[in-house]
């Protein structure tokens, strides 16, 4: 791809293997952080090869490294597995960023859809267990509750290109039982204001025809209100992974998206 070089690694880390995609950009000025990107598709769908140009394009327009998570997918795995392998993909990043020519204490969490759910777990993960530093999270059309019964969800879950009947899929297989799905590893939108309080800043992206855009606005309002930093934003007109699928790419909405999130990253996560 244009403007990066890309390379394959599989790391073990806390006992865990697990495969990570580096993409570099081909012009970087100083030394660059680390944007470390999660990926959607319901824990079934998504893969690098479907999302890798969304990556080349926050990793050209932020100028850091994007290391991407290829966690195990449903049905070989469910819930905390992927969390877990995401994890020890944060602590080799921090530990070994050097390697890639980066400075893993400066660190960026990305996610689309179920990957802004596990992106929003994992800021509480390292805030909980006191790992690697987070210095900015960007949910991008983010589930963040394991329950499909928003208003956005009965107006937009047929016919706007993410059903509803395939979340319930998804989060049926990935935390099957009603306790599970309290923790707000599963639920972030269920943390309390205590567990939210002191997390990174955060920018939420949401799609005004989208059935999660319901749970990805209410967390943002919750992580505010928690006294956290937020830029939350909604792109009318637009419907969910609008800023992943290519034949979107070049609409305004997608553009100006994209360009948000890049100078998020870069202003959070660039040398001084």
């Amino acid at each position: 791809m244009s403007g990066v070089t890309t390379t394959e690694r599989t790391i073990t880390q806390d006992g865990r293997r697990v495969k990570l995609y580096i993409m570099t950009p081909a012009r970087m000025t100083g030394k660059p952080g680390v944007l470390l990107f999660i990926h959607g598709g319901v824990w079934i769908a998504g893969n690098f090869d479907n999302h890798k140009r969304l990556l080349r394009d926050l990793v050209v327009g932020s100028g850091q490294v994007g290391v991407f998570v290829e966690y195990t997918p449903l049905p070989a795995a469910v819930y905390p597995t992927q969390l877990d392998e995401i994890y020890a993909a944060l602590g080799w990043v921090a530990a070994h960023a050097g390697e890639l020519g980066a400075d893993g204490s400066r660190i960026a969490v990305a996610g689309n859809s179920v990957g802004g759910n596990m992106s929003a777990a994992l800021t509480l993960m390292t805030k909980d267990r006191k790992g690697p530093k987070i210095s900015y999270q960007v949910l991008l059309i983010p589930a963040t509750d394991a329950s499909v019964d928003s208003q956005s969800y009965l107006s937009y879950g047929k016919g706007r290109f993410l059903a509803r009947d395939f979340m319930k899929y998804g989060w049926d297989r990935y935390a099957p039982d009603a306790k599970t799905r309290e923790n707000p590893y599963v639920s972030p939108l269920r943390a309390s204001l205590a567990q939210l309080q002191g997390l990174p800043p955060a920018l939420v992206i949401t799609a005004e025809n989208d059935p999660l855009r319901d749970e990805g606005e209410a967390y943002a309002r919750k992580l505010k209100e928690a006294g956290v930093s937020v830029d939350a934003v909604r792109y009318n007109g637009t419907i969910h992974d609008f800023v992943l699928l290519n034949a979107l790419r070049n609409i305004p909405s997608t553009e100006a998206a994209i360009r948000q999130t890049a100078e998020g990253i870069r202003n959070h996560i660039e040398a001084d």
